[in-house]
C-alpha cells in the first residue's frame, strides 16, 4: 500500500486530476493480481505487461496516469454499464466495476481468444464483469450505451459501438495511426457524433496481433542501422572501426534483393540471406541488436519516474 500511496500522490503532485471514487476503488485492485510479469514498474508510472505471445505480441496494462485520466473522463459516478474494447489484463475493467458497484455491469470485448482467456481467468471474482471475444459478441448487449472506453489505437470508432451509444452518452477513445493519436470523447447528440479532443497520445493497438512485428526487408533493416550508427555517433558510444563495419553492413544489406521472402517461410530460417549475413558479422553486431530490435519493436514507455515529475502538468500522455 505504501507504493501505491507514493503513487498517487506524485500523480496528484504532478498534476493528475483523481477523483475521490477512482481512487477509492484502485485501493481495492491489486495490479500483481492481472499479470505474471514483474509489477514493480506501475508504481514507478510505466506500462506493466500482462501477456506475450509466440510471435513477439506484447499487451499491457497502461500506465497509472493514463488510467486515471481514462476513468476521469469517463465520468463514471453515475454510470450504469461500462463497455471497454481492449482488455488490460482485466485490471481496468475491475477499477470500473468496484466504481460501478453490485447494480453495475461492465462488458469487456477483445478480439483475441488468449487474451480473453487470460482475462476471464483474472477476474474471475468479479460476477458483474463479463468477457468477449470480438467475433462472440452478442449485438444486442451493445445498445443504449451510455460510457465505451477504448484502451488501444483505432483509427476510427467502429460502427458496431458508435451506433449503439446512446444519447448523451459517449466513448473514449485513442484515434490515429500507430505512432501517434489524440485521445477523444466522441459524444452522441441526436443522430450525430462530436469530438473534443483531450490530448495527445501514444497506444498499442487493441489487438495484439497488430503488435506483432515483422521482420525487415534489406532496405528496412539498413535504414535501422543507419539510425543506430546516428544514435550512438550523437551519444558518443561507438568505436570508429564498429561504425566502419555497420557503413559495411550498410551496403552489403542494400546489394540484397528487397523482395526476399521473410524468414519464417523459408525450410531453414537461418539460411536466410539477411539473416546468414547479419550473423556472419559476429560478436562485434550482437553488441548493437538490442539497440536495432528497440528501435524495431517501437517499444512504449512511461513519460518519467515518480521522481522526475513535471509539476506543470503532461501535454502528451502515453499508456
Amino acid at each position: 500500500m505504501e507504493n501505491l500511496d507514493k503513487l498517487l500522490k506524485n500523480l496528484k503532485k504532478s498534476g493528475i486530476v483523481i477523483p475521490d471514487y477512482v481512487e477509492a476503488a484502485m485501493r481495492k485492485v491489486d495490479i500483481e493480481d492481472f499479470t505474471e510479469h514483474d509489477a514493480s514498474g506501475f508504481y514507478e508510472d510505466r506500462p506493466v505487461v500482462f501477456l506475450e505471445n509466440l510471435n513477439g505480441g506484447v499487451k499491457t496494462i497502461s500506465a497509472p496516469h493514463m488510467i486515471v485520466t481514462m476513468l476521469h473522463n469517463l465520468e463514471l459516478a453515475n454510470a450504469k454499464h461500462v463497455v471497454v474494447l481492449g482488455a488490460k489484463g482485466g485490471y481496468l475493467s475491475a477499477i470500473i466495476a468496484h466504481i460501478l458497484g453490485e447494480d453495475g455491469t461492465v462488458t469487456v470485448i477483445d478480439p483475441s481468444i488468449d487474451v480473453i482467456s487470460q482475462l476471464s481467468r483474472n477476474l474471475r471474482g468479479y460476477p458483474t464483469v463479463s468477457c468477449h471475444t470480438s467475433d462472440k459478441l452478442d449485438s444486442g448487449k451493445l445498445k443504449s450505451l451510455s460510457r465505451v472506453l477504448v484502451t488501444g489505437q483505432i483509427e476510427a470508432l467502429p460502427e458496431w459501438l458508435s451506433n449503439g451509444i446512446e444519447e448523451d452518452g459517449f466513448a473514449i477513445a485513442p484515434v490515429g495511426d500507430r505512432n501517434s493519436q489524440r485521445l477523444l470523447k466522441i459524444e452522441k447528440q441526436g443522430s450525430e457524433l462530436f469530438e473534443t479532443d483531450l490530448g495527445g497520445v501514444i497506444f498499442g493497438p487493441v489487438d495484439i496481433v497488430d503488435s506483432e512485428y515483422d521482420i525487415p526487408s534489406p532496405e528496412e533493416m539498413a535504414e535501422l542501422i543507419e539510425q543506430v550508427i546516428e544514435m550512438m555517433s550523437f551519444s558518443g558510444i561507438i568505436e570508429d572501426n564498429v561504425k566502419s563495419e555497420l557503413f559495411d553492413l550498410v551496403a552489403e544489406l542494400r546489394l540484397l534483393p528487397d523482395d526476399l521472402p521473410p524468414p519464417s517461410e523459408m525450410e531453414t530460417p537461418s539460411e536466410h540471406p539477411m539473416m546468414k549475413l547479419m550473423m556472419e558479422k559476429g560478436e562485434w553486431f550482437v553488441r548493437i541488436w538490442p539497440i536495432v530490435h528497440g528501435i524495431m519493436g517501437n517499444r512504449i514507455a512511461s513519460y518519467g519516474s515518480p521522481d522526475d515529475y513535471d509539476e506543470t502538468g503532461h501535454t502528451d500522455f502515453v499508456p
